[in-house]
């Protein structure tokens, strides 16, 4: 026997030991799908952007189970995983991701597929359970200080530097966004991270020239 038919069949002997019966395919796919309606639920929970998508959502718990077939399939012949790699070789994703935690919860959702589909649930269910703690322990944990976007808007001649004297007072590392001076007034908006905003907002109420203050939330909710 030469040593190409010896790699052929060791190659061949691989794949076909890891064939599964229709029983435990079925299985697995099940496991997929609790799995990945249990991303669902989780995601719907800890996710606070106003741009929640439910197609997106959904997508999630489809990819468990499509990815899940697709590695079942991959493992049976290794001439349909050679198919399957030059297929999905020439796929191209162009959906925009609007947060960084879309992304993580798209690469749990393939990561519990391709653990299940290579028979693996038991594994898929504890990183699944880890990942859920560890993302509600984080998202949840209280900030001291809250990001904010200041908006000030004031006549042409109030004083800048006495409004940015004050704002350094409560926040020392304030980000001006923009500063527009007009004939007809100012404008200015600062990114800021406050602990006390009603206190901020009195002492920038009594500058002469200031008649109108806009503080808004750059995620969550804003307590004063």
């Amino acid at each position: 026997m030469s040593i190409k038919d010896i790699i052929k069949s060791s190659v061949l002997g691989d794949f076909a030991n890891n064939s599964l019966s229709m029983k435990t395919v079925i299985l697995l796919l099940i496991v997929a799908a609790i799995l990945g309606m249990y991303i669902f639920f989780v995601y719907r929970f800890v996710t606070v952007s106003a741009f929640y998508s439910k197609t997106f959502n959904i997508s999630l718990m489809l990819m468990c189970i499509i990815t899940t077939a697709i590695i079942i399939t991959i493992q049976s012949s290794v001439v349909i995983s050679l198919g399957m790699v030059g297929a999905l070789s020439i796929v191209r994703f162009r959906t925009a991701v609007k947060e960084p935690l879309d992304l993580v919860f798209a690469f749990w959702a393939i990561s519990i597929g391709i653990i299940t589909g290579a028979g693996l649930p038991g594994l898929a269910i504890a990183v699944s359970a880890i990942v859920t703690v560890v993302t509600v322990l984080f998202m949840y944990m209280p900030e001291q200080r809250k990001s904010m976007i200041l908006n000030i808007n004031g006549k042409s001649d109030v004083e800048c530097v006495e409004i940015f004297t004050v704002i350094k007072k409560f926040d020392k590392h304030y980000v001006t966004k923009s500063r527009n001076i007009t004939g007809d007034g100012t404008n200015i908006l600062l990114e800021v991270h406050l602990e006390d905003c009603e206190a901020l907002i009195k002492e920038l109420r009594s500058i002469e020239g200031i008649y109108g203050i806009s503080l808004i939330a750059h995620k969550g909710e804003m307590n004063y």
